[in-house]
């Protein structure tokens, strides 16, 4: 072999960044976050050790979800742009070996969950892994333009979950709590297939943008972030609402809404960057969304464990 093949067999061996990158860590500090938010906000209060477990083996959930999501997907990921640098599909990663990872650590975390806190919770970890991977993944993804709507599920149970370690039950409150990452996922995903759409679109999977076009996807963003409203204030009149709650989710939902419709108006026949820069800042606000409006649901907690919270 020679030097410059050698080379090349060491550019595609794996190192420690891209088993990490194999969990999609991204994905995984949005999950981490919103199950922490779940369980902190949750009543009676839980032993600071069993919690950390708790929020650890739901990471651990969500990284092996991740896993077999890079394994199933290699083929379409290899032909987007987005993707192609993914350690599965770049080869750095051998399929099976992620595929195993991927098992591996989605037994691992529900056993350990259960053994950590309680049954449910880690019931329902365990359906929170297969709707992602076989569900999702396998099923919707490549389906149905209505992929984003029903997978989304996948990604509002984390703070059911930590409320379920906690709690050992379901509530109004953690129900509210999944609808708010439901009904907030399909406007998030649409921004970025807007302007992702070409790598869609090469790689065949059914995103609206790809089936019904630009037009008809920001008609359905508008729509998802106008019913998204009553959802999040929604939850400023439970338990674990509050006036600081409510205030922050009325700013939010005033800037999200003024997104959307900017959006809904914008001019197909404007610049393409111009376009792309409106699509992207509506992503990004997507995300302040969400990471906010959980934000002032742990802070409404620290003022009600200081017996000033709640109303």
């Amino acid at each position: 072999m020679s030097d410059t093949s050698t080379i090349m067999v060491r550019e595609q061996e794996a190192g420690f960044g891209d088993y990490v990158a194999l969990l999609k860590p991204r994905v995984m500090s949005l999950v981490v976050f919103t199950a922490l938010v779940g369980l902190l906000v949750a009543p009676g209060g839980i032993n600071p050790v069993v919690g950390f477990s708790a929020v650890l083996f739901i990471a651990v959930g969500a990284g092996a979800s991740g896993a077999l999501n890079m394994w199933y997907d290699a083929d379409i990921d290899a032909l987007m742009k987005r993707t192609a640098k993914r350690p599965v599909p770049s080869g750095k990663v051998a399929p099976g070996e992620a595929f195993g990872i991927g098992i591996t650590l989605s037994v691992m975390a529900v056993v350990m969950l259960a053994l950590a806190t309680n049954f449910l919770a880690a019931g329902l970890l365990a359906f929170t892994i297969f709707f992602y991977a076989v569900v999702y993944t396998m099923w919707l993804k490549r389906w149905t333009p209505q992929n984003i709507v029903i997978g989304g599920a996948a990604g509002a149970f984390p703070p059911m979950v930590g409320w379920a370690a906690v709690t050992g039950d379901v509530s109004v409150d953690s129900l509210l709590m999944f609808a708010l990452i439901l009904f907030w996922t399909p406007p998030h995903f649409w921004a970025l297939a807007l302007f992702m759409n070409e790598d869609y679109s090469k790689a065949g999977v059914p995103m609206l943008t790809v089936t019904h076009g630009r037009r008809v996807t920001r008609n359905h963003i508008l729509a998802y972030t106008l019913v998204l409203v009553p959802v999040s204030l929604g939850l400023a009149f439970t338990s674990i609402g509050g006036p600081v709650y409510l205030a922050v989710s009325l700013a939010l939902n005033a800037w999200f809404v003024s997104g959307a419709l900017k959006l809904w108006r914008r001019d197909e026949t404007a610049a393409q960057a111009d376009n792309y820069r409106t699509e992207k800042a509506f992503f990004r606000c997507s995300l302040y969304y969400l990471f906010l409006g959980f934000g002032a649901l742990l802070v409404e907690a620290t003022l009600r464990s200081l017996g000033m919270g709640g109303w």
